[in-house]
């Protein structure tokens, strides 16, 4: 039977769940080459898979990740794995509870299809939700503790993975959406906005992941504090503001940093699951952890 939410989060061993650092950050470290899915790794590289698993619970996450953010019929089409849905998402549920080990807590990852939905693309609505229905089922039979649906933009598309994870599953369901400068996403969506939109279709939480500059970030999670009072949390920021350059992308947050701006959030509003996202890894998770036990005891 899926945990409630409650018992989900009741199971942290402070006032938030520590939850895992970037996957895609920690395979790029384990030798994924760029342009690869990731998702396809939990097929041919299931032991560098399960490692990522076992370093973040090393690190203190109490609640990880699966390898398939990108793990839908949509994505995985543009790799040529369309039909291999079930197989991908069976498999990284699998490798991330071998790498965590008892006791652990394991959240199915679903994120956007990376297609624009209609009008603005060729995408409908219908088809989106279909292909998240299709990854949820998945995840949910392998037997994930909760869905997280997370770097959604656009409002609808949310919507439809929301609709389409409740009609498999009756466990948590959390969504994410990743805000930008403005404390709006790449789409214009407001934290008003979300909550007033994914609450009432059965969220159970809400959250803000990836997105921009920290103080963009929280922002946008105070707003989501103030237009849905009571509902839990959650936070995953990136490693700090993603930069640009010849030699690729870097994120110039150090651990330590990255633990005292988590952190205090977490000490300011209802974040009851907290991590990171591009950048971070499992030495920024150890830092949190660090960071949140130091201020317990503090008390």
């Amino acid at each position: 039977m899926p945990l409630a939410l409650g018992e989900l989060l009741a199971s942290a061993a402070s006032g938030a769940l520590l939850a895992d650092g970037g996957t895609g950050t920690a395979l790029l470290a384990q030798g994924l080459p760029a342009g690869t899915a990731p998702e396809s790794w939990n097929l041919t590289h299931p032991a560098a898979v399960a490692a990522v698993a076992a370093a973040y619970a090393a690190a203190g996450s109490e609640i990880v990740y699966t390898n398939t953010f990108g793990a839908n019929r949509l994505t995985l089409a543009r790799h040529g794995l369309r039909d291999r849905v079930g197989e991908i998402n069976a498999a990284a549920v699998r490798l991330a509870r071998q790498g965590l080990g008892p006791g652990g807590l394991l959240a199915g990852s679903m994120g956007p299809t990376g297609a624009l939905l209609e009008p603005l693309g060729d995408v409908t609505a219908q088809e989106a939700a279909e292909a998240f229905a299709e990854q949820a089922a998945a995840l949910v039979a392998a037997g994930v503790d909760a869905l997280v649906l997370e770097t959604f933009t656009d409002l609808e598309e949310a919507s439809a993975a929301l609709r389409a994870a409740r009609g498999v599953t009756s466990g948590p369901v959390i969504v994410s959406m990743s805000f930008d400068a403005g404390g709006r996403t790449m789409m214009g969506v407001s934290p008003a906005q979300a909550a007033a939109r994914l609450l009432p279709e059965g969220a159970d939480a809400l959250g803000a992941n990836c997105g921009g500059a920290w103080e963009d970030v929280a922002g946008a999670l105070r707003a989501l504090a103030l237009a849905a009072p009571g509902t839990p949390l959650l936070l995953k920021p990136n490693a700090g503001q993603p930069v640009a350059s010849a030699g690729g992308v870097s994120y110039p947050g150090t651990p330590r940093a990255f633990a005292r701006f988590v952190a205090d959030l977490v000490a300011e509003l209802p974040v009851r699951i907290c991590g990171g996202c591009c950048g971070s890894g499992p030495e920024h998770i150890a830092a949190l952890r660090a960071e949140l036990a130091a201020r317990e005891a503090r008390g």
